[in-house]
């Protein structure tokens, strides 16, 4: 399973039963959280994600509802007795703030925190299954976005076929990369005999605060889903551009300059109680609009 799950979608404000900046994505036996905001834990608990999974934690920016949630979360992890290293990603500025909460508080970690100052672009987490990279955005301070990659074998078992020809399958894995198979006899069997060619690997994409910036279609070129910020909807473009946001059409507009399958938006101004024009709005550019919902899981 490759999903995002919603737990907070407003912007600085809690309103309206909405809450600030934070998403867990889940890529099979992964699971990432992005921002933090306040509550952050309160809505993993509400939907029953389990917080001891989450290994790699995203931190884009150093406004208040996307990290205040963090320490608390920290600490409940340490309270439950975790032992798991956890890795912290985040502005550099990030690791003093925790380390002075822990420090006035007399707290000790029981597990290993591992933090990661994003300063550049560029790859920060690679693993054999998949891979994270950071790119930045233009908001007031400095912001990242992130895109998660899933990795794939190049090419699938035709179990069948390979069963036929008898391969044994310790060799799988070879045929997984396009290797053809060589018997004790010496005849070649063809990779392409035994095997299919693999869907490509999937990506999302959460784009953080930004004004309007066509070069985040350039960076998110392609992927399967994007996660755009909208705070406000078209007619106050000129309030978006004062505090460093978007709006809805100009969050559709990257999504299709990039070409993605689908595009969320979310982080929502407190200033709306309804979201139904958001939806419309941004639907009017980029059909494959959905709004961003807490406690909704969406599928890349």
């Amino acid at each position: 399973m490759f999903g995002v799950t919603i737990l907070g979608n407003n912007s600085a404000l809690p309103a309206y039963d909405r809450h600030p900046t934070a998403q867990a994505i889940t890529l099979n036996e992964q699971l990432f959280l992005i921002d933090c905001g306040e509550g952050t834990q309160m809505q993993l608990a509400k939907y029953k994600v389990r917080r001891g999974r989450i290994n790699h934690i995203f931190i884009s920016h150093l406004h208040g509802d996307h990290y205040f949630g963090l320490i608390g979360l920290l600490t409940s992890m340490g309270l439950l007795g975790r032992e798991q290293d956890l890795h912290v990603y985040g502005p550099p500025q990030l690791k003093d703030i925790i380390q002075l909460q822990l420090d006035v508080a007399a707290t000790t970690l029981p597990y290993a925190l591992h933090f990661y100052g994003l300063e550049e672009e560029g790859l920060i987490l690679d693993h054999p299954k998949f891979s994270v990279e950071c790119f930045k955005t233009q908001h007031r301070i400095p912001c990242f976005g992130f895109i998660i990659r899933e990795k794939k074998k190049a090419r699938k078992i035709n179990k069948d076929a390979a069963i036929a020809y008898e391969i044994p399958s310790v060799y799988y894995e070879r045929l997984k990369n396009g290797d053809d198979y060589e018997t004790r006899d010496g005849k070649i069997i063809k990779n392409e005999w035994v095997t299919f060619p693999n869907t490509p690997g999937r990506s999302y994409a959460f784009s953080a605060d930004t004004i309007y910036d066509p070069q985040i279609a350039e960076k998110t070129k392609g992927v399967t889903v994007l996660y755009h910020e909208a705070t406000y909807l078209k007619d106050l473009e000129e309030r978006a551009a004062a505090r460093y946001h978007s709006t809805t059409i100009q969050a559709a507009a990257i999504a299709q300059q990039a070409e993605v399958q689908k595009l969320l938006i979310g982080h929502f101004s407190s200033k709306y109680e309804l979201l139904d024009d958001f939806l419309t709005e941004a639907q009017s550019v980029f059909p494959n609009t959905q709004l961003a919902i807490e406690g909704t899981t969406y599928l890349i």
